[in-house]
């Protein structure tokens, strides 16, 4: 799957698209047809310590999932994220299986 990478205000390190691209890998698991997915990082200047905001869009056939999450570290929101999307994706197969 292509995994395109966005960072705002910050430059991500090469560890920290290696464990997105990973963790977004996964996602094949649950949906097989994944065409792209795109990943928005901002850290927003607030006092409080979840200031790390990831945004993922999620391409499949006919139809785009977004989610965005506000957590302490990149990983944990990405993780967080890539959570909900699964369980999306699980829910959209189990439709179109109803379907055929």
């Amino acid at each position: 799957m292509k995994v395109n990478t966005q960072s705002v205000n910050f430059s991500a390190d090469g560890q920290l698209i290696d464990f997105i691209q990973n963790r977004l890998n996964k996602l094949e698991v649950f949906y097989d047809k994944v065409i792209s997915s795109d990943v928005y990082m901002k850290v927003q200047k607030t006092s409080g310590k979840e200031n790390k905001i990831v945004e993922i869009q999620v391409n499949v056939p006919k139809d785009r999932y977004v989610v965005k999450k506000q957590c302490k570290s990149f990983e944990e929101a990405v993780d967080s994220a890539c959570s909900s999307l699964e369980r999306k994706l699980k829910k959209r197969k189990e439709k179109m299986r109803l379907q055929v």
